[in-house]
């Protein structure tokens, strides 16, 4: 029997063909089955939902394209299925975990295990990266074409980066014969040597061991030159510095086939919000400063920077409740990953569509994912949102089990109405 929604009333807004008009949305079997200005001139044909959309935004669900679960291993943090209620109400109907699960995701039976668990949960779409390395310890690439066969998307050692050269070369010559993205967290270990925030004056004021800005270029630049010697697909995880994006916009130019994406933390935050050793504002790499801070939104508004990921990390009181040097880094980020973005629409650097695309169509292109774009035929994977609501972040309204978020308090606008999943309901606002 066929299961019809019809979206009646919408802003119909699609960031890849760049449509954004008035229309109608009909989704048949959990697929997008037509859409336009004139689709029910006729009337609303027969349906098991009628969604009224009231005019609001009616766009691709947003995809999240680095997420931490935290199970496996510390269901405390957070666990599957919360994560998957947060995201949902954030307005995500597809998101991909990192593999720092404990058991690391570098095992066919540790993917089959999360996506045993999502289709449990039936909410968003949960996909995962497995690990670049054995155990994610730099040395032993994992077997990428069997791990790839049972479901995982790309190739990351996810928080660690791959500091030998020679196995990051090893790794990408290997993926290149299967087509696979090798996913790097670029910072140099050694010149991090224990810092804990941006280094500069403010660590200083602080008394805080800082993290220079070349930590992360020299990676960038190093990994750059071993992707032109072996090819491949290289994406450069969470830029934060003016450098590593100037790196990546040189080697766009000379045509290495390379991507990156950054997170809302680096273009809504700079390293002030640390403030008085605030370890909400602890993430890795470190916030900078308000000149890598604007060089990240030239980078986004100018496209070489080509996703946004809430790069979410939950942690709990005892994790970040500790002196700033000794406290876990990272925030959690998926409840807020539309109304950040959505800023940069507001403040002006990024018409909607543009805004839109960093967190929809262009993380489904880089991860050849079918959802993320208004097509005939493509998963009914929907976001109804309003961009213009004004409210104020408030972490305890949060779904995920963590609240470690250094935007609460703060006012935003736009938020999501409800979420589809294959045409299904998976959030409303009450």
């Amino acid at each position: 029997m066929t299961k019809r929604t019809a979206f009646v009333n919408a802003r119909l807004l699609d960031p890849t063909s760049g449509l954004d008009i008035r229309g109608d949305l009909l989704a048949e079997n959990g697929k997008i089955a037509d859409f336009g200005p004139d689709l029910f001139r006729d009337g609303v044909p027969d349906v098991e939902q009628l969604v009224e959309c009231d005019g609001l935004c009616l766009a691709p669900g947003l995809i999240d394209m680095r997420v931490q679960v935290r199970e496996p291993g510390a269901e405390h943090k957070e666990t599957i299925e919360s994560a998957s209620h947060a995201a949902a109400s954030g307005g995500i109907t597809a998101m991909v975990c990192l593999p720092n699960t404990d058991p690391v995701i570098d095992d066919i039976s540790v993917v089959e295990f999360v996506a045993r668990r999502a289709r449990e949960i039936k909410m968003v779409k949960l996909y995962c990266y497995a690990a670049l390395t054995r155990r994610m310890e730099g040395h032993e690439i994992t077997e990428m074409g069997l791990l790839a066969g049972s479901g995982a998307l790309a190739f990351t050692d996810g928080i660690r980066a791959v500091s030998d050269p020679l196995v990051l070369r090893r790794a990408l010559s290997y993926a290149r014969t299967f087509g696979l993205l090798v996913i790097q967290h670029p910072e140099d270990e050694a010149m991090i040597d224990g810092g804990v925030m941006n280094e500069g004056e403010l660590a200083s004021r602080l008394g805080l061991a800082g993290i220079p800005a070349i930590a992360e270029v020299m990676m960038v630049e190093r990994d750059l030159r071993i992707l032109s010697l072996t090819g491949g697909r290289y994406h450069a995880a969470h830029l934060s510095t003016a450098a590593a994006i100037n790196a990546v916009r040189r080697a766009k130019f000379d045509g290495l086939e390379v991507t990156c994406d950054t997170a809302p933390h680096y273009f809504a935050l700079n390293e002030n919000a640390v403030g008085d050793y605030r370890t909400f504002a602890k993430v890795s790499p470190p916030l900078r400063s308000e000149a890598d801070r604007q060089a990240v939104v030239e980078g986004l508004r100018d496209g070489t920077i080509d996703a946004i990921a809430s790069d979410h990390a939950p942690h709990d009181q005892d994790s970040k409740r500790l002196p700033f040097a000794q406290a876990e880094h990272g925030i959690i980020g998926l409840e807020t990953l539309l109304p950040l973005t959505l800023e940069l629409y507001h403040n002006g650097h990024m018409t909607l569509l543009e805004a839109l695309r960093k967190v929809t169509a262009a993380p489904a292109s880089l991860l050849r994912l079918p959802s993320g774009r208004l097509n005939r035929g493509a998963p009914a994977d929907l976001l109804l949102f309003d961009p213009d609501r004004p409210w104020k972040i408030d972490e305890e309204k949060f779904r995920s089990k963590s609240k470690n978020s250094p935007f609460h308090d703060r006012p935003v606008q736009g938020v999501a109405v409800r979420t589809f999943v294959e045409g299904r309901t998976i959030f409303s606002v009450a």
